[in-house]
């Protein structure tokens, strides 16, 4: 697998592959070889890092099954194969239609446009979805690549709220357009 950027006259593309109940419970046991057998590739060792987010999102799957399309994916690069971090949503819409996104790129593959390519993913993924209506982005006030990474898709700040484990975040929104 390449560990260099994407040449520098196109922007990358990301494939968002689902983690499975079983790759969630792995990755909870501190299991990143089980993980990746589970998942069918080896998935990053500092995925072990996000023990808290692996043990909450699979206790939403654990409440409801359902939810899984909602939450953690691989981001992968389709060219290089490379997964070059995760992301999802909080969870499925709520009841006016907002889902919430997030997202966490590799140190080594920062700066090489794949933030900007996972936030559309996750757009066009929400946005086939006839129940979702607004997609939220919550970013901490100092978090300058996050802020720059959402401005072009047409986020609006909207308010602020403080996070437990995050601190202060600025929510930004952006509503869904259907022709």
């Amino acid at each position: 697998m390449s560990d260099s950027a994407p040449s520098s006259n196109k922007r990358p593309k990301v494939e968002l592959a689902i983690l499975s109940a079983s790759v969630l419970q792995a990755l909870v046991a501190g299991s990143i070889d089980r993980a990746g057998v589970l998942f069918g590739r080896q998935l990053p060792p500092s995925f072990l890092d996000h023990h808290g987010l692996w043990e909450y999102r699979l206790a939403q799957v654990e409440v409801d099954p359902t939810v899984i399309n909602w939450l953690v994916r691989a981001v992968i690069d389709p060219e290089t194969g490379d997964i070059v971090g995760h992301a999802g949503f909080h969870g499925p819409p709520d009841n006016a239609g907002m889902v919430e996104i997030g997202y966490t790129i590799e140190p080594e593959f920062r700066r090489r446009g794949y933030a900007r390519a996972t936030v559309a993913a996750l757009i066009d993924y929400a946005a086939s979805d006839p129940d979702v209506t607004t997609i939220r982005a919550s970013v901490s006030p100092d978090n300058a690549a996050s802020l720059a990474t959402i401005r072009p898709f047409g986020f609006t700040h909207v308010g602020e709220q403080m996070d437990e484990i995050d601190g202060l975040e600025l929510i930004f929104e952006v509503a869904i357009t259907r022709s």
